[in-house]
């Protein structure tokens, strides 16, 4: 009789000082559930749990605002810029530890992709380019992005200010570490974007000045909040509403992003992959992965994030060194215990687009709950 051989994800890891007890992560996901005024709410508390009581060993937020100015993207997002939002932060990440989860804090600057800012009716970016297609219905917009107005040196400076205080503030509510959004077309990766970044200062031209703003965030927070607090970014070539987006210089570029971040002293790269043939769409020239390119200019733990429900694909990522933890979304959203149905070897539940709704993920998260 075959001994039954655990599938790698289900191996211990460690990110920084973070050690997991599995390498199944839980993606960031837009919920759009908290309050008005975006305080995070008590059945965001029972969204986060849930997974966290399913197994997963790392649970990384939705994208957080992280000022009072251009930052927040969506209406009833959650903020880390009051006391209020730190006080409901603080009893979300206690349940989560409670469950046995590390939890991180994923802090966003939506800038020309804003459509429910609360506390301004403009839009920020690094140059006044309207945006490619059109708002997401799904998260209460609709029609053409407006066109932003491009950002001063002072805008920019309250923006990594926000950054910074939001981590602080992130620390004091007792997460495991913070993460950048550097993805998906929001402001940090609007400056990365040649199309959307045109301009003639440090902070545009070549890639090496575009991801300056990037590296600039990670260095600030690492100086205030010290060597030993874990600190990533997530950084993707698509963008939502791009998805076919790639970094023209290919590998070239994205050795330049990878090392910046690294030398800013970013403790992971958290990197999305566009769509779920995941070898198709994370392959660079040359044949290499852009998680293991990533891994091999930095030494650093990558998250790879893009189709990780599949199994024998998730088993390949760790085994032939594509990445060291998996993130997962839909995959998630379908099985809030899918680290526990690995490991016992249970078929895993379908995903079903009505999921990407927060109450109905709520509902699925309630239902399994009651099952064990």
């Amino acid at each position: 009789m075959m001994n039954h051989v655990p599938h790698p994800a289900l191996r211990p890891e460690r990110v920084g000082d973070l050690s997991l007890a599995n390498r199944l992560a839980v993606s960031p996901m837009t919920r759009v559930s908290a309050a008005a005024d975006g305080t995070p709410t008590a059945e965001m508390a029972d969204y986060y749990r849930a997974f966290a009581q399913g197994g997963f060993s790392l649970i990384v937020t939705e994208g957080t605002y992280t000022d009072t100015w251009h930052s927040q993207g969506y209406t009833n997002q959650p903020g880390i810029v009051t006391d209020a939002h730190e006080a409901a932060w603080l009893e979300i990440v206690r349940q989560v530890h409670d469950a046995g989860a590390s939890m991180i804090l994923q802090l966003m600057h939506a800038g020309a992709l804003s459509q429910g800012n609360r506390y301004r009716d403009e839009t920020v970016a690094p140059s006044a380019v309207p945006p490619r297609g059109e708002m997401m219905p799904e998260y209460g917009g609709h029609g053409s992005w407006p066109t932003p107005r491009a950002m001063s040196q002072e805008d920019i400076d309250r923006a990594v200010t926000g950054f910074v205080a939001s981590a602080v503030r992130a620390r004091r509510a007792g997460f495991d570490g913070i993460e950048v959004h550097g993805a998906n077309g929001y402001l940090v990766d609007q400056f990365l974007t040649d199309y959307t970044n045109e301009r003639d200062d440090h902070y545009g031209g070549t890639v090496a000045r575009r991801v300056r703003l990037a590296a600039d965030i990670v260095s600030a927070i690492r100086a205030e909040l010290g060597p030993h607090f874990c600190v990533g970014i997530r950084l993707s070539q698509g963008k939502v509403n791009d998805f076919t987006h790639r970094w023209a210089g290919g590998s070239r570029d994205a050795e330049t992003i990878f090392a910046a971040l690294a030398e800013a002293g970013a403790s992971y790269l958290h990197i999305a992959s566009e769509g779920r043939d995941w070898v198709e769409t994370a392959t660079l020239d040359g044949g290499m992965t852009i998680t293991g390119l990533a891994r091999k200019v930095t030494g650093l733990p990558v998250l790879a994030n893009g189709g990780m429900h599949d199994l024998d694909q998730a088993a390949m990522l760790l085994e032939d060194g594509h990445a060291d933890v998996l993130t997962l979304g839909r995959g998630a959203l379908a099985n809030p215990d899918f680290p526990r149905r690995l490991a016992q070897g249970l078929p895993m539940a379908a995903f079903d687009h009505q999921m990407l709704q927060p109450m109905a993920t709520l509902s699925n998260a309630r239902r399994w709950r009651q099952t064990v």
